[in-house]
């Protein structure tokens, strides 16, 4: 018997002959009207599975439907506060996706216990950042290589000015970082408070207010030189010539600040010595001795400023002008002196002893205070030049076969003797006032530097740096009374002088200053006191003044 028509369920609906759904009044009359085939299919085998046909036909049969139909029960148990018609349009229009979709949007709401979090005062934007914060995770991989000590190239260009010496053409990293931290910290004098972060006492918000508000309210110069001089470029200055006023007619051979006024003398082949107050801009002149038939070959100062000693290249007469009496007195002969020529001496810091280079290897230790013979020594070969140490106990002598002789003063016994690294024939030497370096220059323009306890120690020490920025013999050396500069110069070639800059043992880039010759061929130089001036005498009779900024003092 066919079903009837007319029979409709309690949700006002029913079903048609042909097995379709038929709506109500109250279910969205004519809204189904463009739904396809595929859809109503769907449609209709799940209200079959749920709600049975009333003739008794078809419905859950086994226990897969009847587990399916108790699940689409809790579906629809879980939506029941829907209206009948919002619901009735979700599964026409959407199929079972729809509630699938809000079965698993409620299962993603409901909390552990099932329900729903009530907690809703973070955003979800910040919730979906808590839960995407990723776990602390294991390294990919790690390089074992990381662990090697890494030895680095010094021969780089950016990297050979640290070289201390030739054998170190490679360090290793930790060595070369330790050096690299030791030379910023004599650029800055030390190490900077900034850096110094863990004995560093913090001010309160008020005292650091307080600080800006000073530092607004007056004005200077808040930036100041650093205690160490920096290397690269040197700030210096070129002055009026320290003779201006009496320019010599001759090559200047003797340059030479005095040790405690502000006093320049200069003395040359034309027979004068003369003396200037220094000031960089008028050097007035103070005094002019002349000697006669007496080309001046060398003059010193005496260690306490009172006496000038001179001596010419063709006698071997010694001049001694007495400055607090005004009165010049010729030294003629010196008992167990026999040496046809006095020329080149030295003066002993403390003002005691007075050295002469003779003839043969010999070097002559004479009483500063009565001019007598002392001693004698004598080196291998023809003696090239001598200078004191610091603390005026050893005698450094340097012989024209390359060789230096280490001398005690005192009971003349040789210390140590050495070979100048390289050198072919030996010109000049010169001794820190720090007692830390000794600078040996050759007839082949290079200057090495070598360290004093070193040259005491070592029968073949290697040198801190060899300066090879002249091509020509070293004639001239001297360091400043810092030890922070060494001047070189050679009298063979013009604007053959260098400034070296100490420890880095680099050449100033801006001396020479000028493009134009200047310096020509220099003879002589010296540094004052406190190394404010640096002056140099050439063979056109001019005696350079250079102001050097970085120093306050004269």
């Amino acid at each position: 018997m066919p079903p009837d028509r007319s029979v409709v369920s309690k949700r006002g609906r029913g079903w048609n002959r042909g097995g379709s759904l038929r709506r109500g009044r109250g279910g969205g009359r004519g809204r189904g009207r463009g739904r396809s085939r595929e859809v109503a299919k769907s449609a209709h085998s799940v209200r079959k599975k749920i709600f049975p046909r009333p003739d008794g036909g078809p419905g859950p049969s086994s226990s897969v439907d009847e587990q399916e139909r108790l699940q689409q029960l809790h579906r629809l148990a879980l939506g029941a506060d829907k209206p009948e018609v919002e619901r009735c349009l979700e599964e026409l229009v959407f199929g079972d996706d729809a509630v699938d979709e809000e079965d698993l949007l409620l299962g993603r709401l409901r909390g552990p216990r099932g329900s729903i979090h009530e907690d809703s005062s973070d955003s979800e934007v910040e919730n979906e950042a808590r839960n995407d914060i990723p776990s602390k995770k294991k390294p990919a991989w790690v390089d074992t290589e990381d662990e090697d000590e890494e030895e680095i190239d010094m021969t780089h260009r950016f990297r050979k000015n640290m070289i201390k010496n030739a054998g170190e053409k490679k360090l290793p990293k930790d060595k070369l970082q330790r050096r690299l931290k030791e030379e910023f910290q004599h650029a800055m004098g030390g190490t900077p408070a900034w850096a110094e972060m863990s004995g560093k006492k913090m001010h309160s918000e008020d005292e650091s207010d307080e600080d800006e508000d000073d530092l607004l309210k007056r004005t200077g110069n808040f930036i100041s030189t650093s205690a160490s001089l920096p290397r690269g470029i040197l700030q210096m200055k070129s002055c009026l010539n320290a003779n201006a006023e009496r320019p010599s007619s001759a090559k200047i051979s003797s340059v030479q600040f005095h040790p405690s006024a502000q006093v320049i003398m200069v003395a040359g082949l034309d027979n004068a010595v003369s003396l200037f107050q220094v000031d960089g801009e008028t050097n007035p002149k103070i005094q002019s001795i002349y000697l006669e038939q007496f080309p001046v070959y060398r003059a010193r100062f005496s260690a306490n400023g009172e006496e000038v000693l001179a001596t010419s290249n063709l006698s071997k007469i010694l001049y001694v002008y007495d400055m607090m009496g005004g009165n010049v007195i010729p030294v003629h002969q010196v008992r167990g002196l026999k040496e046809k020529f006095v020329r080149n001496f030295e003066v002993s810091p403390d003002g005691s002893f007075l050295l002469l280079n003779g003839s043969s290897g010999y070097f002559h230790l004479l009483s500063m205070k009565t001019k007598e013979l002392i001693g004698s020594v004598k080196i291998n070969g023809k003696a090239s030049a001598s200078a004191f140490s610091s603390d005026s106990t050893k005698i450094y002598a340097s012989s024209v076969d390359g060789e230096v002789y280490i001398w005690d003063v005192n009971t003349r016994k040789c210390l140590n003797k050495f070979t100048d690294e390289g050198c072919l024939r030996g010109l000049s030497i010169a001794v820190s006032r720090n007692g830390q370096y000794v600078a040996c220059g050759s007839s082949s323009g290079v200057v090495n530097i070598y360290n004093q306890d070193t040259c005491l120690r070592e029968t073949n020490p290697k040198p801190i740096k060899a300066i090879m920025n002249l091509v020509t013999g070293v004639t001239s050396m001297a360091f400043n009374p810092t030890t922070e500069i060494l001047a070189i110069a050679s009298n063979e070639v013009n604007e053959a002088s260098r400034l070296v800059h100490l420890p880095s043992c680099t050449v100033f880039l801006n001396y020479p200053m000028n493009r134009i010759k200047q310096i020509f061929l220099a003879q002589t130089l010296d540094f004052s006191p406190r190394s404010g001036y640096f002056a140099l005498g050439n063979n056109k009779g001019k005696a350079l003044l250079y102001r050097l900024h970085h120093y306050s003092d004269f």
